[in-house]
């Protein structure tokens, strides 16, 4: 491939956006050591310093979500019809080879720009139904690198789907690998320590993750479940992940409704915890999924009531029926929603041989080189757009 080839990652405005991308760009610098890499993204102070605490070039993009009211309908237009403009101009300007779009409005603009351009772009779809972007543009894509199967039936016949897998923060890659060289399969942090050489440990642990933006559900109702639950709650830790602005509230409610348990905003070691967790209760995202996958942790998932096309739901029934975790969905119950938990947690909490085949089925769930996978695409996709324009 002749010249210094220049991919574009766009997308971000979330976690769940950026850090694939992340993932997947440190493995294609380690291929292709001579690229350049860039990111492109909504401009965020945080995602800036991300990206570029990262060593990677950041490009702002201007882009808004789909409008919540009709107040906000002419910044929608006006804002995404500048980020076209500006990424039709930026591509040019940078000398871009190709683009994978994360995911976000900013992926759209940018995509679009890439595909009348004529610069090849990569698809990564991270959940059971694909996005709008995704089914728009997944016939002219060079590829939709996908993590569930069962995206193809909602794309063109066309399309060149693989199933690559979620990438996942390189943390939960590293923890993965080293447990594999120690040919640990199965971890079991509450067992008899004798799969990874440490002591038998009584305490087992309940990792509780919420704080997603417009949904506090699981911070409001996981206390009241739990204080339904205290004849079972002996021998646990329970440690819940609240997000910004919502940890007074959530010590609070764990307080009225005397259960112990340690609340915090943020867990920086995620990866850690949860490879020593033995239950979890989270939302249904895809790079969430992927990551307890590799962790081997089950999970009782309560899906993001507000999702885009139900794309949540549709993620858990995959690994509900694969019977690697179970499944509440807050748009089906009748009752409160803390009821609805505390039936799941009870069976959870008192059930070692049931946690322990989720495990197992969970971990069948897992990709481990999806990140390696998708770099070495995005390399074959660079070398054939070369051999391309060399034979025009």
């Amino acid at each position: 491939m002749s010249g210094v080839a220049h991919v574009l990652f766009a997308g971000g405005g979330a976690a769940g956006h950026l850090d694939p991308g992340l993932s997947v760009a440190d493995h294609l610098a380690k291929r292709l050591p001579q690229s350049m890499i860039s990111f492109a993204g909504t401009g965020s102070p945080a995602e800036k310093h991300t990206v570029r605490g990262a060593g990677y070039q950041y490009l702002t993009i201007p882009s808004r979500p789909a409008p919540q009211n009709p107040l906000q309908a002419v910044r929608f237009v006006t804002d995404n019809i500048a980020g076209y403009c500006a990424a039709r101009w930026m591509l040019r300007e940078q000398k871009i080879s190709l683009v994978v779009g994360l995911g976000g409005t900013t992926s759209t603009a940018v995509l679009r720009a890439a595909d009348a351009r004529g610069i090849p772009f990569i698809l990564l779809e991270q959940n059971a139904i694909p996005g709008r972007t995704t089914r728009w543009l997944s016939r002219t894509s060079a590829l939709v690198c996908a993590a569930f199967d069962d995206v193809r039936p909602h794309l063109h016949v066309q399309a060149p789907v693989t199933v690559t897998g979620n990438p996942t923060r390189p943390a939960f890659e590293q923890l993965y690998d080293k447990l594999q060289k120690n040919g640990y399969r199965n971890n079991n942090p509450s067992g008899d320590g004798s799969e990874n050489g440490g002591p038998a440990s009584p305490t087992k642990r309940l990792v509780v993750l919420d704080g997603a933006e417009g949904a506090r559900s699981l911070n409001e109702s996981i206390p009241a479940a739990l204080k339904q639950l205290k004849n079972y709650l002996s021998g646990w830790q329970i440690v819940h992940q609240t997000g910004d602005g919502q940890l007074q509230e959530t010590e609070n409610r764990y307080r009225q409704c005397g259960v112990e348990a340690l609340a915090v905003t943020y867990i920086d070691e995620i990866a850690s915890l949860l490879f020593t967790s033995d239950l979890v209760v989270c939302r249904s995202e895809g790079a969430t999924l992927a990551e307890l996958s590799l962790a081997g942790v089950p999970a009782l998932l309560v899906p993001h009531p507000q999702a885009a096309d139900d794309h949540q739901i549709a993620n858990a029934k995959v690994f509900s029926s694969a019977g690697a975790c179970r499944l509440v969905d807050e748009t089906s119950q009748i009752g409160a929603l803390d009821t609805a938990l505390a039936c799941e947690l009870k069976t959870l909490l008192a059930d070692g041989q049931l946690r322990e085949e989720m495990r197992l089925q969970i971990r069948q769930q897992a990709h481990p080189q999806a990140s390696s996978d998708i770099a070495e695409a995005i390399g074959n996709v660079l070398y054939d757009s070369c051999a391309e324009r060399l034979a025009a």
